[in-house]
């Protein structure tokens, strides 16, 4: 089946991208350049390295509230997963790019970073909690090599930079309320002041509730978002406030033995709280056979405030100098009901809570100039933050089960407690040279790191300790020459290096003894990626080829040691070289009026370069391939917008996967189609504008593991033991009526 799937999807996609070829024969006047789209611009026109955007009008075809790390999922090289339809649920979110993990990413908004968002995050927050979805306006990728001034410490494998749709010049309100499958009610209103003699602004909520697909919980979120800004001829002021209040509950961690024994719709107790005391003392029912196939409930709350100011001044034509100075506060805590400690000798529960503290202010300066064909940039990110992680049990009552969702204090017994102090700069300098007309581009520069982390251990056995990752001198070349309207080859080479990670899955995870053993051979991951390619854009086509090597060194892998849910410290190793290899081919054609077609094909090749020791035991992974990184992806979708309509239906195909370090185990691949139906009734009675939109995910209702390793990997489970698999959303629909005034 797995090859009949493979093999279906390989013979669409060269039937779908076929017109690349033909399509090439367009003439072009001289002078001609390639349209930029304003839904899709899978060309990165005039970039000498490989990026690709999403605009607004892309954004707004999802369902409302859609995390947008969901829409890049339909690019080629990038591989997303999450079990909710929105993408929002943060324990199963899964964001991969070219082989390279979500915490090897750099992610920022309107260039304040977001760490890489990473759930237990140390050093930023995930994208649908820094922005409301509605009020995000535009997305650029960039699969291989970010821009040298992304602020970012963990961007070994690409950027994913967002902007904010900011105040508008019209005045204007919106509202928007959506219902859908299992009691989802999302209510979003904005109001924007209008250009006020150059002042602006604008004010937004949301409020979204529903009920988890399976089992029960509810996955409630309340986000407020201002910013205003002031605009003079040569200079411009402004400033944002993002708050985002969440509490999510958990859906149960299969293994792929216990979806087998149990079934894929498989959850946790909640809210039969005597079953899960009666499981907790070995009393199992209805096929149950372990203590980890189910807990009774696990929840994830985060409370988070964002704050900016930002400043542009312009000098003369062609010089700019940007600032922006940011703080971030975040208070979470992650909840489970744990078997493994009882509250008392008749209740074998207790409450096992994972708690955080983010505190971090940071300032990002650069100044543009522009001398004739050269325009040098200089730069420098700064950031200080404080990182209080803490393991803590709160007991239970047999009368009470804890369903309500907030936050635990006083606790009754404390495992482990670290105080990470964490320091970073970044610097770049980069110089580009536009010659011939601009027709040949050559970006040259390199950046800096300097990034400290000095951990506390306050109790318990988890490591403390100092540890840096510094580099002076990370060098980036980029090449793009249009050698005919329409065509442009690139290419670009890029050197990275990550920062150590402060809190849970860094080197202070392990225990003090481990972490002093390893500490003087431990270097800080690097990456060298080669890419290259051709892109052809001409009026309603466009097209791009890229091709890539990416050599990564020094790849450290967490390794779990015991059930996550039984929190025991990780080992920590060191596997050497990672070499990853690939292609990708991606196309958008506008074939008719008001109708397109999308598509794109990547094949990626990611492997472990050598063997790895745990403890005394000779891991053979050189050769294997790496874990959660699936060798081919496609995507179609076809639109259709005439008129007051705008339709879509689309296909996405992800390889098997595997999720052990040895390979003994994979999950296997599958396809996920998705539609949606909107209709825009222009001005109706009160309203300036109405639209109606149908929704619909997992259109063809596919059973399918969605993210692989939420409670980590292990190197070999050939049996499938291991939770560590969430099943995908079933088909969900979602209606929504918006009006603008």
């Amino acid at each position: 089946m797995q090859t009949q799937h493979r093999t279906l999807a390989i013979a669409i996609a060269m039937a779908l991208l076929s017109p690349l070829a033909a399509s090439a024969q367009t003439v072009t006047t001289p002078g001609e350049t390639a349209k930029k789209l304003d839904v899709i611009n899978v060309v990165g026109t005039g970039e000498t390295r490989q990026v690709q955007e999403l605009g607004r009008e892309e954004l707004a075809r999802q369902p409302a509230g859609t995390s947008p790390l969901k829409l890049l999922g339909k690019l080629p090289g990038v591989h997303f997963t999450s079990s909710d339809p929105w993408g929002n649920y943060e324990w199963s979110t899964r964001l991969n790019i070219r082989g390279f993990n979500q915490n090897q990413l750099g992610f920022t908004l309107d260039g304040i970073p977001l760490g890489d968002m990473s759930y237990g995050n140390h050093n930023g927050l995930h994208i649908s909690r820094a922005m409301i979805a509605e009020n995000l306006g535009y997305i650029e990728v960039s699969q291989g090599s970010g821009a040298l001034e992304t602020a970012s410490s963990s961007n070994l494998g690409g950027t994913v930079r967002f902007t904010s749709r900011g105040p508008q010049a019209e005045r204007g309100l919106t509202l928007a309320q959506t219902v859908g499958s299992d009691d989802t009610f999302r209510t979003f209103a904005r109001y924007d002041s209008g250009d006020i003699n150059g002042f602006s602004a604008f004010l937004s909520g949301a409020k979204h509730k529903a009920e988890k697909w399976k089992g029960w919980g509810p996955q409630n979120s309340d986000q407020v978002n201002g910013q205003v800004r002031y605009a003079a001829d040569n200079w411009s002021f402004g400033a944002l406030i993002n708050t985002s209040r969440r509490a999510e509950t958990d859906y149960a961690d299969l293994s792929l033995e216990s979806a087998a024994r149990l079934g894929m719709d498989w959850d946790n107790y909640a809210r039969d709280y005597a079953r899960a005391i009666r499981a907790a003392f070995g009393q199992f029912s209805g096929g149950v056979n372990s203590l980890d196939d189910a807990y009774y409930l696990g929840r994830g709350l985060r409370d988070d405030n964002l704050y900016a100011a930002n400043t542009e001044v312009a000098f003369g034509e062609n010089s700019l100098f940007k600032a922006q100075v940011y703080r971030h506060t975040n208070e979470g805590q992650g909840h489970w009901v744990t078997p493994y400690s009882a509250s008392s000798p008749t209740l074998p529960l207790r409450l096992r809570t994972t708690e955080y503290t983010i505190d971090r202010t940071g300032v990002t300066a650069g100044f543009e100039l522009g001398l004739g064909a050269h325009t040098v940039s200089v730069g420098l990110w700064n950031e200080s933050s404080d990182h209080n992680l803490q393991r803590n049990f709160y007991n239970l009552t047999a009368d009470t089960a804890p369903n309500r969702s907030y936050f635990y204090r006083s606790p009754n017994q404390r495992v482990f407690e670290q105080d990470f102090d964490s320091s970073t700069t970044v610097y770049y300098v980069r110089d580009r040279i536009a010659l011939d007309d601009g027709r040949f581009v050559v970006d040259v520069g390199f950046k800096g790191m300097d990034a400290d982390i000095d951990a506390i251990s306050r109790l318990g056995t988890r490591a403390g300790g100092s540890i840096t990752a510094k580099d002076s001198f990370l060098p980036q070349l980029g090449l793009r020459y249009e050698f005919t309207p329409g065509f442009e080859v690139f290419g670009s080479y890029a050197e990275n290096m990550a920062a150590f990670r402060a809190g849970v899955n860094g080197p202070f995870s392990a225990t003090q003894t481990t972490f002093n053993a390893i500490r003087g051979s431990l270097r800080p991951e690097t990456s060298a990626t080669f890419e290259g390619g051709l892109r052809y854009g001409n009026g309603g086509f466009q097209s791009s080829l890229t091709v890539y090597r990416v050599d990564f060194e020094d790849r450290l892998l967490t390794i779990s040691q015991c059930a996550g849910i039984v929190g025991c410290p990780s080992a920590l190793a060191n596997v050497g070289d990672v070499e990853t290899s690939g292609a990708e081919l991606a196309m958008d054609w506008t074939f008719a009026e008001g109708l397109s077609l999308f598509a794109a094909l990547s094949m990626n090749q990611s492997e472990y370069a050598s063997d790895y020791l745990d403890g005394t035991t000779l891991v053979r992974t050189n050769g294997k391939n790496v874990v959660d990184a699936p060798e081919m992806l496609f995507n179609a979708e076809l639109r259709y917008a005439v008129g007051g309509w705008d339709a879509r239906i689309g296909a996405k195909y992800t390889d098997e996967r595997f999720i052990t370090y040895l390979n003994d185990s994979k999950v296997p691949d599958y396809w996920v189609s998705d539609a949606s139906l909107a209709y825009s009734f222009g001005d109706f009675a009160w309203a300036k504008n109405l639209k109606a939109s149908l929704n619909v995910t997992n259109l063809f209702d596919e059973s399918y593991f969605a993210s692989v390793g939420t409670n980590g990997f292990v190197a070999s489970d050939p049996t499938g033991l291991n939770y560590t698999l969430v099943t995908g959303a079933p088909r969900q629909v979602f209606f929504t009526l918006e009006a603008q005034f």
